[in-house]
């Protein structure tokens, strides 16, 4: 025992999305709460490494290379070949500053303590804190726990980390220019936003994955659409494919040899083989837990381990790892900890976002999941290329999807491709929290011209599907033929 242990209602181990905002929420309550987190700055990856520096290159990126207007004006302008990524991120300096204050604000202002250091478990009740200083370890005994460490990326040995031009998800914004040519190692989320943001900037992408689908998740008419969709602006995709040597050339090319035999030589190489969970310095087993092979830990639907008083939010528990779905988890978490209502909705039905180039947003059963549960069901469209605002923006291949379920034509599913898609869905999201209809959709006034219109479109194409057996309208071709694709078939080669 500490002669210098100090007592809390609430220890929560990780200072990223899930961490603060679990925090907040139990320091809400009037509890009495200890955050602990070994980084420099909060914030954990979303803020530092991940969301917030991936999404700003990737607006910046959007907005210097013109791909928003070039169809729209027929503007096609020229990048730097020599610009770096850092020219593209000073914007992103600024806006993590701000969120970084914002964080300790809020932890500060919630009365929660902060311990800068390494967390670990003595036992079940009781956290050590080692500080990176050097100074003496403190012992933090906590009520309930929350482990909200995040996570770090996967490096296969395969490929030789720290050599030039070989990168993981949180070093790739090091590089020093703006590749000519990448090739991206999975086709996950990050890999894919990734080689679409690089696709942005004029460089010429390769995506690699062992499967033969694009973000199986998604709807799988959205999954098809995408994937087109990222085609169209120049990624070569790689399917069923695994990479099994790498080898740095003279001159620091790369040249990597696929499963089928095939070669590419590169500028750089960007490997987004998932991530794993931070849980190999918990010491888990002094509070008899366990963590899997990634280092997840096992929660049920409260977030509560197999420990009564213990908790996990965020990346450690897994898909979907997004740091809005953290924040969300790891306020559900705390408040069932200390007796809060968690029986909404709002805590079971979290929207998808996915910036890709278009990006896609999500909330709900896909037309996959629907089958799967045997719901009859039926679908709307509301397509950019018919709605004004679309047409202002310059998208043309982008879509709202809704389906309804066929007898009481309530909402079931949001699906969107195209501008702003990831802030659309959540129009639908509210509708699915209200049990609403397609009705309220049909009756609703929209201000015009707003991409919220397409609610109204979609949900009388579904009304019409139903009353008419007639769809109003019809989703822009985006050739899918051309790249090996139709609309029926999953994505594959």
């Amino acid at each position: 025992m500490f002669g210098n242990e100090r007592s809390y209602d609430a220890v929560i181990i990780g200072g990223g999305p899930a961490g603060i905002i679990g925090a907040v929420a139990a320091a809400n309550r009037g509890r009495r709460v200890a955050v602990v987190d070994s980084h420099a700055e909060l914030g954990g990856a979303g803020v530092n490494t991940g969301t917030v520096p991936s999404k700003t290159l990737r607006e910046t990126a959007l907005a210097l290379s013109g791909m928003r207007s070039r169809k729209l004006y027929g503007v096609d302008l020229s990048l730097r070949r020599d610009a770096t990524v850092s020219d593209f991120l000073r914007h992103q300096l600024n806006v993590k500053a701000g969120l970084n204050a914002m964080l300790s604000e809020r932890l500060e202002a919630s009365g929660a303590d902060v311990y800068r250091g390494t967390g670990y478990f003595a036992d079940a009740h009781t956290i050590r804190v080692r500080p990176a200083a050097g100074n003496d370890e403190v012992s933090l005994a906590g009520e309930k726990i929350l482990i909200a460490t995040g996570s770090a990326p996967v490096r296969p040995a395969l490929f030789h980390f720290g050599s030039p031009g070989v990168y993981d998800s949180d070093s790739i914004l090091q590089l020093d220019e703006v590749p000519r040519s990448l090739a991206v190692i999975g086709a996950g989320v990050i890999g894919s936003e990734y080689a679409c943001t690089f696709a942005a900037l004029g460089t010429r992408v390769n995506l690699i994955d062992g499967r033969g689908i694009l973000l199986p998740f998604l709807d799988g008419e959205v999954s098809r659409a995408l994937t087109a969709a990222m085609q169209c602006t120049g990624i070569t995709f790689h399917w069923n494919e695994r990479v099994v040597s790498c080898v740095i050339e003279d001159g620091d090319r790369i040249t990597l040899t696929l499963s089928s035999g095939e070669s590419l030589t590169v500028d750089a190489v960007l490997v987004a083989a998932g991530r794993r969970s931070n849980t190999e310095a918990l010491n888990l087993a002094a509070a008899g837990l366990t963590a899997s092979e990634r280092g997840l830990i096992r929660v049920d639907e409260h977030f509560l381990t197999d420990v009564p008083h213990i908790y996990a939010a965020g990346d450690v528990v897994g898909f979907p790892a997004l740091a809005s779905t953290s924040m969300q988890q790891g306020r559900h978490a705390m408040m069932h900890a200390f007796g809060a209502d968690v029986s909404s909705a709002a805590f079971r039905l979290l929207p998808t976002g996915v910036y890709t180039i278009p990006e896609v947003g999500m909330v709900g059963d896909t037309e996959e999941s629907l089958k799967q549960k045997g719901i009859d069901y039926v679908v709307g469209l509301g397509p950019y290329q018919a709605n004004a605002r679309g047409r202002i923006v310059g998208d043309d291949s982008g879509f709202l999807k809704l389906l309804f379920h066929k007898d009481d034509m309530k909402l079931l599913g949001v699906h969107a491709m195209g501008e702003r898609a990831t802030e659309l869905v959540h129009i639908g999201l509210l509708a699915m929290l209200t049990d609403s209809t397609a009705d309220l959709f049909s009756d609703m006034c929209f201000n015009m011209p707003t991409l919220g219109e397409l609610y109204k479109l979609a949900s009388l194409d579904a009304i019409s599907r139903v009353t008419t057996g007639r769809s109003l309208v019809d989703l822009p071709s985006l050739d899918l033929s051309a790249h090996g694709l139709d609309a029926a078939t999953p994505v594959a080669q």
